[in-house]
């Protein structure tokens, strides 16, 4: 998604270091390679064992020796880059969200139209699955993530009809058995939105501790770029994008210390460049699209230490 517009965007310097921050399939690491001169890099992450398979495995594999993939969140770019003698790069890519393969496959456990184990791990080889956190969290930690990941308004009443079904000795342990209590605790939802979706939003985002990772992996992107470097972040939904929204402009303004009103202000690091949402056309091929937006953002040689 976005997929040309963030590529046109991040690559501005052919010979650079790049990374992609979420493989998924490979779309835009596939796109950004095509963009590199023979001495560009792309280093790409993805926690998802199945993406890292895909890239380096079987008709999917990228053999190419720009590339590298590493099984890990972006969270961990600075540490991982470091370890490879990289202390610069000139653009960072997030596209955030869980992949069109993960949502497809009903087995993860991310969708409700299909009945499956309740586990909503991007990485399903470590952490706490969805269903083991609905078994051990008391109602109010329940509800407080639904509401306060999901935007859920019935995130109370969804949470006590968890934990009564728990207490009377049957835990949700399945999409379907989800969705349908969802369902019934729900009074009213938007046209066209299915009940669960705010739910099944909030548990993904819980489980795989998204917003967090979100908050370091853009911290990292900062203090890895380069002068002119770009940072390209596509966003789902309106958490993530606030999140964002709010990194850019904070970095993108000058800033004095309170204790020391008379020290020289911070200067600003980032430069804010573009907010850009998907044209018709491709979210009438993917409606999976109409929710993204893209920022892309540049690091300003006044806040570098290079």
């Amino acid at each position: 998604m976005l997929l040309t517009e963030a590529v046109e965007a991040l690559v501005t310097r052919p010979d650079g270091v790049y990374v992609d921050g979420t493989f998924g399939r490979g779309g835009h690491a596939g796109a950004i390679l095509a963009r590199l001169a023979p001495a560009g890099r792309l280093i790409a992450f993805d926690k998802d064992p199945q993406a890292v398979a895909a890239a380096t495995q079987g008709a999917t594999a990228i053999a190419d020796p720009r590339f590298e993939i590493v099984h890990a969140s972006f969270a961990t770019m600075r540490e991982a880059l470091a370890a490879r003698g990289i202390a610069q790069v000139h653009g960072v890519l997030l596209d955030l969200g869980v992949s069109s393969p993960q949502l497809d496959d009903p087995a993860r456990g991310f969708g409700f139209r299909h009945d499956a184990p309740l586990d909503m791990r991007m990485d399903p080889t470590r952490g706490e699955t969805a269903a083991d956190f609905l078994a051990r969290a008391d109602e109010r930690d329940i509800a407080r993530v639904i509401r306060d990941h999901g935007e859920e308004r019935f995130a109370a009443a969804i949470a006590k009809a968890i934990a009564a079904r728990r207490a009377g000795g049957q835990p949700v342990r399945t999409t379907a058995e989800l969705a349908a209590l969802v369902a019934r605790a729900v009074k009213t939802r938007e046209p066209g939105q299915d009940p669960a979706t705010r739910t099944f939003q909030a548990l993904r985002i819980h489980v795989n501790a998204e917003l967090d990772e979100l908050a370091q992996g853009l911290n990292a992107a900062l203090d890895l770029l380069a002068p002119a470097g770009r940072l390209a972040v596509i966003t789902f939904h309106s958490l993530e994008d606030r999140i964002v929204k709010a990194f850019v402009a904070r970095e993108s303004r000058e800033t004095v210390d309170r204790r020391a009103p008379f020290a020289p202000p911070r200067p600003l690091r980032l430069r804010a460049l573009a907010r850009v949402r998907p044209a018709a056309a491709e979210v009438a091929a993917n409606p999976r699209a109409r929710s993204a937006i893209l920022r892309v953002a540049e690091r300003t040689a006044e806040g570098s230490a290079a």
